[in-house]
């Protein structure tokens, strides 16, 4: 019986990968798992690639007047994922494309936990990834892979003699080779860490790039080092390294770029002078017509609609931050007697601002293109190395970003004052460059107005729970995979990229149910529904193999059962179907009753029209289903829902 797919290229017999566009295979007996032919394929390398804040709109082949040439080729040759959902925030995608499960259960229950103290200490909140996950790499490291990532970690900062009790660092999870910031970012993409600071690990051990004699300087020089390039070339050179005993690779490069701080090289620093200075409604109407043109977006689709104007910040409610605030959230509306929440933010449009707002606004997004188009040169030099080895044709390659992007704004209530003296000189001629004044605490940003613009066509930034702060774009290249599929448009999940990494590489996922551990106090059994894995108790892969939407244009949906979501307390609830979602956001962003929203998704995927009012047998259903899948993955809701952003005052 013959007719099992085995991914991969080279056989190992001299044979190669297919150049005629259709994904290479060979058959095998199902019941003896013995190859049709004289020897077994080899096994594909997996290369994953992972943008940080970058938005819906923000690549060429998505309708951006960004170049990114390398990835618009990659859209060329493989499958775009339109519908792809991550985590609205960093940590938690990270800790979700590891492990391949709800983040709740892994301990990303919520980032900056220090917010939310009435979470402390509970299972799923430990603020790293904890012992209770897999990790894909040492999956795949078992298997016989080489495994390697530089870049972002977020997921663990102990090391022997470092902080204890903080997760793990790279070296723990799997890899072989690792190079990365092991916190949510850093002050400055050029290095320039303190000696002695432990902001990166290079396989376990603390260094400081840019500092003499520290690795990621070319001759000690700070001015070598640049993030994404550094990077770029770590991965190059492990790959290297490990070509010789013939072992496929799992490569995670896990970028920092477009993240906080904006900064970038020459030739990209000045690559989009006067790019932006039309605004930022005139960007975005492009972004929109580009999109239709390209098929990406209906011709009478409806699109998000942009935040109101707010000249002056709203203020929280005279009760907030008392002991007897009765805040509001998703459990709790202003009809159960629960109104307080926090400050609102001053939020202009374009025709508002200042010459000399407007004159640094349109720096800051010029800073942030050529960071793209940065990112996408690099991304280019791993492909253009992986064909100049021989090895291109034979890797399965996944690209997208870990969140939407960023609209922190530079100030909640006084952005003008900030805005008008980076304006200025001496300020405007440093700004991007390695010398660019370092704005406490997170250095040059580009403001909720851009953020919108790059979540083209959707709703709202990072950290909230529309579409805008949880769906990127993703593409996919099988091995072999040279002609386009149609983008895919049905609901995916970062999840699934676990699960479809392991059918690639032909892994299977630990699924022995781990003996029972019976809690005296409830007697219930605290490993109900683990696997056991090396000793230990962990969550299984509960994401889908995409495998199968790779070989044809299929739309048959990846998910058939409810989906559901909560990150800072603000939530999302998908039906089985995928055309309705309900979705909590606290007021001054959401509603100012505090109420659940209900959007007919399947349809207005810019989330325009609440039909809540309309539908409450939907919306109640959705919440129901949201509340199962808090309590199935050990979700809390906080008594406060309060986003990264705006800032909380000390209680």
């Amino acid at each position: 019986m013959l007719g099992v797919l085995l991914l991969g290229g080279a056989t190992g017999c001299g044979q190669s990968s297919s150049s005629s566009g259709q994904i290479s295979k060979a058959e095998v007996d199902t019941r003896t798992g013995a190859l049709s032919g004289a020897c077994a394929p080899r096994k594909p390398n997996i290369l994953l690639i992972l943008a940080d804040d970058l938005g819906y709109s923000d690549l060429g082949a998505l309708g951006s007047e960004i170049s990114t040439p390398n990835l618009d080729a990659l859209v060329a040759q493989g499958r775009l994922l339109t519908n792809h959902h991550v985590a609205t925030v960093c940590a938690p995608t990270r800790a979700m494309l590891l492990s391949g499960t709800d983040h709740h259960r892994v301990g990303l229950g919520q980032m900056q936990l220090p917010l939310f103290p009435d979470l402390a200490g509970l299972p799923g909140y430990e603020g790293y990834l904890n012992d209770r996950s897999l990790s894909v790499a040492e999956l795949l490291q078992d298997a016989g892979y080489h495994t390697y990532i530089a870049g972002k970690w977020h997921l663990g900062s102990s090391i022997p003699g470092g902080p204890a009790n903080r997760g793990y660092t790279p070296d723990h999870w799997g890899f072989e080779h690792s190079y990365t910031v092991i916190g949510g970012g850093a002050a400055n993409h050029f290095g320039r860490e303190a000696a002695g600071s432990t902001n990166y690990v290079s396989d376990g051990v603390y260094v400081q790039p840019g500092q003499p004699g520290q690795p990621g300087g070319v001759g000690g020089m700070p001015e070598s080092f640049y993030s994404t390039d550094f990077y770029t070339q770590k991965l190059i050179e492990w790959i290297d390294a490990g070509r010789a005993d013939g072992k496929p690779f799992f490569a995670y490069a896990a970028y920092t770029s477009p993240h906080w701080p904006i900064q970038v090289p020459e030739p990209w620093l000045h690559m989009y002078t006067g790019k932006y200075d039309a605004g930022y409604d005139a960007i975005r109407e492009r972004r929109i017509a580009r999109q239709r043109e390209l098929g990406l977006l209906d011709k009478k689709a409806r699109v998000a609609d942009t935040a109101s104007e707010t000249l002056t910040s709203e203020p929280a409610t005279p009760n907030y931050n008392t002991p007897t605030s009765m805040y509001m959230n998703a459990l709790h509306d202003a009809d159960d007697g629960y109104v307080d929440h926090h400050a609102g933010i001053v939020d202009k449009k374009w025709g508002s601002l200042s010459d000399l707002e407007k004159k640094a606004q349109s720096r800051y997004m010029e800073i942030y293109a050529g960071m793209v188009s940065n990112l996408d040169h690099n991304v280019g030099l791993l492909f253009q190395h992986l064909k100049d080895i021989g090895e291109y044709d034979n890797t399965f390659i996944m690209f997208h970003s870990d969140n939407g992007p960023d609209g922190w704004p530079m100030s909640s209530t006084d952005p003008k004052s900030v805005d008008e003296a980076y304006a200025v000189e001496p300020a405007y001629s440093t700004l991007g460059t390695i010398d660019a004044p370092a704005r406490a605490p997170f250095g040059i940003q580009y403001g909720r107005r851009w953020a919108e613009v790059c979540a083209t066509p959707l709703a709202m930034t990072k950290g909230f729970t529309s579409e805008g702060g949880f769906t990127t774009p993703a593409i996919v290249k099988m091995p072999g995979q040279s002609r386009p599929l149609k983008p895919y448009t049905r609901f995916t999940h970062i999840t699934d990229e676990t699960a479809t990494v392991l059918e690639v590489a032909g892994v299977a996922a630990p699924a022995s149910p781990a003996p029972p551990l019976i809690d005296p106090a409830t007697g219930n059994d605290l490993n109900a529904g683990k696997v056991a894995y090396k000793g230990r108790a962990v969550f299984p892969v509960t994401g889908h193999s995409m495998v199968g939407l790779f070989s044809s244009n299929t739309q048959r949906p990846t998910w058939q059962e409810p989906f559901g979501e909560e990150l800072y307390g603000r939530t999302a609830s998908y039906s089985a179907d995928g055309q309705w979602k309900a979705r909590f956001i606290e007021p001054p962003f959401g509603p100012a009753s505090g109420h659940w929203q209900l959007f007919q998704i399947g349809k207005d995927i810019g989330e325009t029209t609440d039909v809540a009012a309309q539908h409450p047998d939907i919306l109640q259903e959705l919440v129901a289903n949201w509340q199962a899948y808090m309590t199935s993955v050990g979700g809390v809701e906080p008594i406060e829902t309060l986003g990264y952003y705006p800032p909380r005052p000390a209680r």
